[in-house]
């Protein structure tokens, strides 16, 4: 089963909600669409979600180096190759995002050749994964207002709070907000993208004791690297990894110089194989790891949950699932659904992203 041609397909759909956040923010879904067909008629597909104030991938640059680099280098290659396919995309350095979309385009390639669901060939733990929400800037009663809603409508009984404001007393007065209104026994954590100082971090975390926050993801740089040592050392929950660990070697290097002492995992950056090697690493070294979000569509979030539910370690912690009911519309022929806080696995050979034509022919940009 060789790869025939690959196409890269932009495409853009609005969010009804935008999401705000220390280093951005999100008004539509200009994302690409990648397809990879073969000379059985297999196509495999994945979604790539640009986010350029964080990787630096645009919509375009992701079209550019899968249509002009990537393709022309992998065409003809057999998809089982994975280990020759990948040699040839790391020649390329960063464009984490493209070879992660391809990636994943191969193993849902490789679960249709098989007939088989690719979360069962990752690992296959479980069929399902619990659904964290994302909270962005917002007034505090109305993150509250959202979080009891989505807890409501969806039974989420997770939430991540997006922080890094100032003055620090926004952000602080929304977690005593939510864990007043939503009570002990929902899980928060934060997220600052790194919006703040190492120092401005510990002061939160100083006049956050007690509200039970479970994370503290991206408080600051990853380049400041003495006050961030300073802050994990001194931190009384996890500090999560996030933007500076995107490989297994950027991993490796923020867990044993102190940078963070917890990973996010994020498919959308690193493929499923990425994925699996930086799970083995933090599983090696008895390090919590999360699965994150790129606030990506439903065929991304499909991709998350596929990787999540395949291993033990990743379907401990709720799944960053959710953000993809705040937009307009999806390309998914079949809606995923959410149901007493959970997102399952589709039962179907491949990753199960089967893509509505009429949809895609809509919302497509060229």
């Amino acid at each position: 089963m060789k790869i025939e041609r690959i196409e890269a397909i932009p495409y853009a759909i609005p969010y009804t909600h935008p999401l705000k956040f220390a280093s951005g923010e999100v008004t539509t879904a200009d994302h690409v669409l990648l397809r990879v067909h073969t000379d059985t008629g297999l196509v495999g597909v994945a979604d790539a979600p640009p986010r350029p104030y964080t990787y630096g991938e645009t919509q375009a640059s992701i079209v550019a180096i899968v249509e002009q680099v990537f393709a022309p280098q992998v065409t003809g290659l057999d998809v089982l190759d994975r280990g020759k396919i990948h040699a040839v995309l790391n020649r390329t350095i960063h464009n984490q995002v493209a070879k992660g979309a391809l990636d994943i385009a191969l193993w849902d390639l490789m679960g249709k050749a098989m007939q088989t669901p690719v979360h069962k060939l990752l690992g296959g733990y479980t069929d399902h994964m619990r659904v964290s929400h994302m909270l962005g800037f917002r007034p505090a009663q109305e993150l509250l207002d959202e979080a009891l809603r989505f807890g409501e409508e969806y039974g989420i009984t997770t939430f991540k709070l997006k922080v890094g404001r100032r003055p620090l007393g926004l952000d602080i007065e929304a977690c005593h907000v939510l864990r007043e209104g939503l009570g002990e026994d929902v899980d928060i954590y934060l997220d600052a993208n790194r919006g703040w100082t190492a120092n401005e971090a510990l002061e939160v975390l100083r006049r956050t004791e007690g509200l039970g926050l479970s994370l503290l993801e991206e408080p600051c740089d990853a380049k400041e690297a003495m006050s961030r040592r300073r802050l994990v050392e001194k931190s009384p929950i996890p500090v999560v990894g996030d933007e500076s660990v995107p490989t297994a070697g950027d991993v490796s290097r923020e867990l044993l110089s102190g940078g963070c002492n917890a990973i996010c995992i994020k498919t959308a950056r690193s493929g499923f194989t990425e994925a699996q090697q930086i799970l083995g690493l933090c599983t090696g070294l008895g390090v919590d790891v999360t699965m994150g979000n790129q606030i990506d569509t439903q065929i991304g979030s499909l991709a998350t949950v596929t990787f999540g539910a395949a291993h033990e370690a990743t379907s401990r912690r709720a799944g960053e699932l959710s953000n993809f009911l705040d937009m307009a519309d999806d390309l998914l022929a079949e809606p995923i659904r959410i149901e007493n806080g959970n997102i399952s696995v589709r039962d179907v050979p491949g990753v199960g992203a089967a893509i509505d034509e009429g949809k895609l022919a809509k919302y497509r940009l060229s």
